[in-house]
């Protein structure tokens, strides 16, 4: 499902246009984007957690030469499922 797709289900399920929809979802990703981007966490009872995890630096290789190289640390962001979500998957 690609994001057209989800406006048209939001659109439906809520009863709403679906340039309300799309407005809505965008607003919910960017307000999602900036709150992990500040180091905090977004929690969504039955769906899942959005954070900002640290990696610790480490050395990997180059796939091509085999050559040992120096992988900085970073913060990269994560998504944890819920109970909810993972047991709809099962």
């Amino acid at each position: 499902m690609n994001k057209e797709e989800l406006v048209k289900e939001i659109s439906k399920k809520s009863k709403v246009s679906q340039k309300a929809a799309a407005d809505i979802l965008a607003a919910t990703i960017d307000t999602v984007q900036k709150t992990v981007a500040k180091g905090k966490k977004v929690t969504l009872v039955g769906f899942g957690t959005f954070e900002a995890r640290k990696r610790k630096a480490r050395t990997g290789r180059n796939p091509q030469t085999g050559a040992a190289i120096k992988i900085a640390a970073k913060t990269v962001p994560a998504f944890s499922a819920g109970k909810k979500f993972k047991d709809a998957v099962k």
